[in-house]
C-alpha cells in the first residue's frame, strides 16, 4: 500500500513539473480570464465525466470565492443543467449539449473553458467551434496530445500525461492558478 501511495504522489509529482513548461500560456489565459470579468463578460465551462465535477467546481471558485472575501463573479458550469442536458440531448443529439447552450447564453465578451482528458470528445469539440463562431475566447484544458480540440482552442493547456487521474489533478491545479490570480485582482 504504501508503495502504490509513493508512485502516486511521485507521477502526480513529476507531471506537475512537466506543465511547468506551459506556465506562460496559463499566465496568457489568466489574463484572457481577467479581461474577460473586468469588461463584464462571463466563463462558460463545461467538461463530461470528472472533467464536468471540474467544470463545476471551477465555476462554484468564481461565483462563491476561492481564498479571499471578493464580490461573486459570473461563471457557469454548462453541464449542471439536467433538463437543458437532456431536452438537448434528446432533440438535437448528446454532441450538441453544450454548443447549443453556448449558443443562448454567450456573446463575444465570453470565455470558454473545455475541459477534455483526451480532447476528442464531439460535445467539447462541438462547444469550442459554436465559441470561436460567436467570437468568444476559447480555452482547451486538455490532456495527453490534446486531441482535435487542441488545435480548434485559442489557448490549449495541455497536461503532458496519458494518465487521466493524473490529469484531472492537474486541471484542477491550472483551475486553482487561475483563481489565485483573479482573487489577487478583486
Amino acid at each position: 500500500m504504501n508503495k502504490l501511495i509513493s508512485n502516486h504522489i511521485d507521477q502526480h509529482s513529476k507531471v506537475a513539473i512537466e506543465l511547468l513548461d506551459q506556465s506562460t500560456i496559463i499566465e496568457e489565459v489568466c489574463l484572457e480570464i481577467y479581461q474577460c470579468l473586468d469588461q463584464s463578460g462571463k466563463l462558460l465551462i463545461c467538461g463530461n465525466g470528472g472533467s464536468a465535477s471540474d467544470a463545476q467546481h471551477i465555476a462554484a471558485e468564481f461565483v462563491g470565492r476561492f481564498l479571499k472575501e471578493r464580490k461573486g463573479l459570473p461563471a457557469i458550469a454548462l453541464n449542471t443543467d439536467t433538463s437543458a442536458m437532456t431536452a438537448i440531448s434528446n432533440d438535437y443529439g448528446y454532441e450538441n449539449i453544450f454548443s447549443r447552450q453556448i449558443e443562448s447564453l454567450a456573446n463575444e465578451k465570453d470565455i470558454l473553458i473545455a475541459i477534455s482528458t483526451s480532447g476528442n470528445s464531439k460535445n467539447i469539440i462541438n462547444a469550442i467551434k459554436t465559441s470561436n463562431q460567436l467570437g468568444c475566447i476559447t480555452v482547451g484544458l486538455l490532456g495527453k496530445d490534446g486531441g482535435v480540440a487542441k488545435s480548434l482552442a485559442g489557448h490549449s493547456i495541455v497536461v503532458p500525461s496519458n494518465v487521466t487521474a493524473h490529469i484531472q489533478e492537474m486541471h484542477i491545479t491550472i483551475g486553482h492558478i487561475i483563481c489565485s490570480y483573479i482573487d489577487s485582482k478583486y
